[in-house]
């Protein structure tokens, strides 16, 4: 067994391990960010003393790793303080305000939809982040919350999927050429409504009774100065991101950035003449941010990465070609292992399988991989963005996910695949 094979063994075996502690993140009392920055370092150590090459090469191909990590990582931020900035104004009274309903299965049917068209605009991190941050302030109780932050990244990954901007993966596949905007949108759109909707009217059924006047905005907080324009302005900028995206090519996180400056201008011109509103400005904001949140992303993400560092997501994408000969059967593969591993990985390495040359753009398999790619991380907590993000926002377990989500999300991610065929 060479050194390269026993490398990928030990990554895989502290990955695996990893990954069971921070499933049972509740019954082990160590805390997931605590778990996903250990098997991150693990990880690379060992990549590193099992490698021939200089230091220098390692070290390049695990700085250019964290350079993607870090575009991730500042979205995230961005799109947190944005989200935080606009919720400490009471900003968010304007949408509750608009909702009237009490009734619980409504309300999810309105949570659900609204995800789904922002994420196709935004993207299903931001829009997971926003609608968290709604459903605090229309149910107070967590736990009867779950449902609908659920339901939210279901959504978010769905509607995230059909455009070129509402997913990573699908951006990916977008700007190397596999498909076009026109195409992508007609062809994933109606198996993204359906990956939606049959895990929508699953738990419809579920979401029963009325919510409490008290909870769903009878008591809400007087606006803070100036509620409305951070509302609005907080909004504009977040759909100026996909738009700085497409009209200058730079990476997403820099329109995310721009976004914060423009929002932090605003603030600072808004309240800097009164010291009783520094509660309102960006530096104090700040502090409020679920830093680690944004640690476990870090950490999952780098593990990952280590993964295909060691050659082990390649591997998995050869010996589907080679044993899986159906390409059906192994994009709809690949959207169910991407709620196990990272899409954004398994998606790198499916284009460096097939060549443009051999399946051109708008081919049947690019625009299979768009969709599955972007809905088979719902069917685990932790296969996507948004579902990571939810994990920390809201503190759900990996556990209680799977238990009461996961086949409802994965029957509407096959029953979506299927009926991307008859479209």
């Amino acid at each position: 067994m060479d050194t390269m094979t026993l490398v990928g063994i030990f990554v895989l075996v502290v990955f695996v391990l990893g990954y069971v502690a921070i499933a049972f993140e509740y019954a082990i009392k160590v805390n997931k960010t605590a778990v996903a920055l250990a098997i991150a370092v693990i990880c690379w150590l060992i990549y590193f003393l099992g490698q021939v090459k200089p230091v220098d090469q390692n070290l390049f191909e695990l700085l250019k790793d964290l350079s993607d990590i870090s575009q991730i990582i500042f979205f995230l931020l961005g799109a947190m303080t944005i989200v935080e900035l606009i919720d400490s104004h009471k900003g968010f009274n304007t949408i509750i305000e608009f909702i009237h309903t009490r009734s619980k299965k409504h309300l999810l049917w309105i949570t659900a939809g609204v995800a789904f068209g922002l994420s196709a605009m935004l993207d299903n991190l931001t829009t997971t982040i926003l609608m968290i941050s709604i459903l605090r302030k229309l149910i107070p109780q967590k736990n009867e919350r779950f449902l609908f932050g659920c339901m939210v990244v279901i959504a978010a990954n769905a509607g995230g999927a059909w455009t070129p901007i509402g997913d990573v993966t699908t951006t990916m596949l977008w700007i190397n050429g596999q498909i076009s905007t026109l195409a992508v949108m007609k062809s994933v759109i109606i198996p993204s409504l359906i990956c939606v909707l049959v895990p929508l009217v699953w738990f419809s059924r579920q979401a029963k009774g009325e919510i409490a006047l008290s909870s769903r905005g009878g008591n809400l907080d007087k606006p803070e100065p100036g509620a409305y324009l951070i509302f609005t302005a907080g909004l504009g900028c977040l759909l100026l991101v996909p738009i700085f995206h497409w009209v200058t090519e730079l990476p997403p996180f820099m329109g995310m950035l721009i976004s914060l400056a423009l929002l932090w201008f605003i603030t600072d011109i808004l309240h800097h003449k009164h010291e009783s509103r520094m509660h309102l400005r960006v530096p104090h904001i700040l502090t409020k941010i679920d830093v680690s949140s944004i640690l476990f992303f870090l950490g999952i993400l780098l593990a990952i990465d280590a993964l295909s560092a060691a050659g082990l997501l390649t591997q998995l994408a050869q010996w589907l070609n080679i044993h899986v000969h159906n390409q059906t059967e192994i994009v709809t593969l690949i959207g169910i292992l991407s709620a196990l591993i990272d899409n954004v990985p398994l998606v790198a390495a499916t284009m460096n399988m097939y060549d443009l040359s051999q399946f051109p753009m708008d081919s049947k398999l690019w625009l299979m991989i768009a969709y599955a790619a972007g809905t088979g991380g719902s069917i685990l907590l932790i296969g996507s963005a948004a579902g990571v993000a939810l994990m920390g926002l809201e503190q759900i377990d990996f556990f209680s996910y799977l238990k009461k989500i996961s086949l409802p999300a994965l029957v509407g991610y096959l029953l979506g695949m299927l009926v991307y065929f008859f479209v």
